[in-house]
């Protein structure tokens, strides 16, 4: 059930794109809800899970800041496709590798900490890549690109996270590194849904609606842990 979820969170957003097709005010709203839900069960779950799993609290440390760096460094490639922006122009034919695979790996390292006590993260993940699959689905349709290329690229985006997910439970070198992956993977998420929020706000304004969003998700959070 876990693995359809994540590949149905994908081609929900897509679908989304093709029968309604959400304006820019709606996605942002999108956004900021799911950053605002993906941090919250970051800090009220992960976090709380590693460190009580190991007293290496430095080493945690440490690699909650390597994801950090290690995202900050994956969105130089992707242009930022992942908190929802994607800075590059929708012209021409040549397909788009490094955004594609710094995606992918984005979206594989998702599903690793992901196991079957972990619905919180589960449901964050789906919410968090829903907006993110409108953004990618709204981008590719603008581009040339033929439309065989357009459906690889969604279908193996939709596929990475389920496969990191399942790729976790059976490797044993997941299972044997599983705090620090984990930690890894905690960098990952501050660094994407802190972004979003602080890209939902417009120079500097309040937002009563982002706001509302903002609140809904953090409220969702605390009261289904």
């Amino acid at each position: 059930m876990s693995y359809l979820l994540l590949i149905a969170s994908v081609f929900i957003g897509a679908l989304l794109v093709f029968v309604l097709k959400p304006n820019q005010k709606i996605v942002r709203l999108l956004l900021a809800f799911s950053g605002a839900y993906l941090l919250s069960v970051t800090i009220l779950h992960l976090l709380p899970e590693v460190y009580t799993t190991t007293t290496a609290y430095k080493k945690v440390g440490i690699f909650i800041l390597i994801g950090i760096i290690l995202q900050s460094v994956l969105e130089s490639f992707s242009k930022g496709a992942e908190h929802g922006h994607i800075h590059i122009h929708a012209n021409g034919k040549q397909f788009p590798s490094l955004l594609f695979f710094s995606l992918c790996i984005h979206a594989f390292s998702e599903g690793l900490p992901i196991h079957d006590s972990h619905c919180n993260l589960l449901w964050a993940i789906v919410v968090h890549k829903i907006p993110i699959a409108i953004v990618l689905t709204t981008f590719l349709m603008q581009t040339n690109y033929a439309k065989k290329t357009i459906v690889f690229f969604l279908v193996s985006f939709a596929l990475m996270s389920p496969l990191g997910m399942f790729l976790a439970n059976k490797i044993q070198f997941f299972t044997t590194y599983f705090v620090e992956i984990t930690a890894l993977i905690i960098g990952v998420f501050l660094h994407i849904s802190t972004i979003i929020l602080f890209e939902s706000t417009e120079n500097h304004t309040f937002n009563l609606q982002k706001f509302i969003a903002i609140l809904i998700g953090i409220l969702l959070t605390v009261f289904t842990l």
